[in-house]
């Protein structure tokens, strides 16, 4: 049964009262404040703060919709992210008149999506990078070991992942600038600096941490789920001919590590429910630590959209699906916090590269061309081996409902030429 608001929500939109994504923003006058995005809008969460909206024991008596992240919400835990989503389905929705019938209230409340300025949603303290869709892994491992060795040893024993750079996580729109460093060709005597000649996308999905764990106490995985408030698209740009020659031994350096872009609205795991699948059984069974009870993923369909500075429109290149990742959200956290580190409200983790079984559904150039090989050939008889000065990389992802859907919106980047070399 569709959810009805008094706010006009057009059709096909991402943003229905069943979804209720949430979001920082800056608007045309103040400070940066929490709200969440309905059809066009953005529901300003410091003002039903300020008027009592969410006094009540789950949020502790604290005000958290003024701050300019969501970490102190987020470190609230589960009961106050219900509560909330409970309360703002309530107040928008079409019987109710707290807000329906307030006029001026609802110009306080109510802003613009297009007239205001979106932030990042979350101080990120620390970020992951996880490695783990099958059909991604085995492409790259085929191409660089060919199909008998594609996967390492350790690959379907535990999610591989590699800690990645925080501070260069950025929001959806901002410009990438094309990243130098050495690269060595195989028939070179030795390594040149310069910008790299393979700059690639990777379409993935990132979840973001709510309550922590303490240093030294692991995650049982069947509680891990608590430890999660919800997802967001990323663009996790990548240097591929930077990383060929430095990644060995101790792996990405800075093909990895100046800018990973992601979306502004984090779309919460209550509003995801609905689209939740059971995992793809495992072979060979995994260890305890990484079993859960009913473990599970999300059908989120998800596409890469390519524009390039003499296109009218942008071209899809990538069609795949959440599903296509062979380790789960909560296996992720369980095995990241099983030593013992400790993780904090804010907190990113990141799927890894989401490819599919069909060439359609490869997630990066670097499957998509299989590593320059099948050049990219676009409408306007363009063609791609890497991504050129000027493109535009858009990556989106939605569920698809009965008669709704709840989407992520887009991350979008473009890409700008290298700096002068030092």
């Amino acid at each position: 049964m569709l959810l009805e608001s008094f706010i006009d929500v057009p059709a096909g939109s991402d943003f229905p009262l069943e979804n209720l994504p949430f979001g920082v923003f800056q608007p045309k006058q103040g400070n940066s404040r929490v709200g969440v995005a309905i059809g066009d809008l953005v529901v300003d969460l410091s003002v039903l703060e300020e008027l009592g909206h969410f006094r009540s024991p789950e949020f502790q008596d604290r005000n958290v919709f003024s701050e300019d992240s969501l970490n102190a919400f987020l470190g609230l835990g589960r009961p106050a992210w219900r509560k909330a989503r409970e309360t703002l389905q309530h107040l928008l929705s079409a019987e109710t008149p707290i807000i329906r019938d307030h006029a001026r209230l609802r110009e306080n409340v109510f802003h613009l999506q297009k007239d205001v300025a979106m932030q990042l949603p979350a101080r990120i303290g620390n970020y992951t990078d996880f490695y783990s869709s099958y059909h991604h892994a085995h492409n790259v491992g085929t191409m660089l070991r060919g199909p008998e060795n594609a996967l390492m040893p350790n690959w379907k024993w535990l999610p591989v992942a590699y800690h990645g750079r925080a501070s260069s996580v950025v929001i959806s729109g901002t410009d990438v600038r094309r990243p130098s460093g050495q690269t060595k060709p195989p028939d070179a005597a030795s390594p040149t600096f310069g910008p790299t000649k393979s700059l690639d996308y990777e379409l993935e999905m990132a979840f973001l941490i709510g309550p922590g764990n303490s240093l030294g106490g692991p995650v049982a995985i069947d509680g891990a789920i608590d430890h999660i408030f919800g997802l967001v698209l990323m663009n996790d740009w990548s240097a591929r001919d930077i990383q060929a020659w430095e990644y060995q031994p101790l792996g990405p350096f800075l093909a990895k590590n100046f800018c990973t872009s992601i979306s502004t609205w984090v779309v919460t795991l209550e509003a995801l429910e609905p689209f939740r699948k059971p995992l793809t059984p495992q072979d060979p069974h995994p260890l305890r630590y990484l079993r859960a009870k009913n473990d599970f993923m999300f059908d989120i369909y998800l596409e890469a959209r390519l524009q390039t500075s003499s296109m009218d429109a942008s071209h899809i290149i990538t069609r795949t699906n959440f599903q296509n990742l062979y380790w789960s959200i909560t296996q992720q956290l369980a095995h990241h916090t099983v030593n013992g580190c400790n993780l904090q409200p804010g907190d990113l983790l990141a799927s890894g590269t989401i490819s599919g079984a069909t060439e359609e559904s490869r997630g990066c150039m670097l499957e998509l061309t299989w590593r320059g090989a099948n050049p990219l050939k676009l409408p306007n008889s363009e063609t791609r081996k890497w991504l050129e000065d000027g493109d535009q990389l858009t990556i989106t992802g939605w569920c698809q409902g009965d008669g709704y859907r709840v989407g992520f919106g887009e991350v979008v980047g473009r890409i700008l030429p290298a700096a002068p070399t030092p």
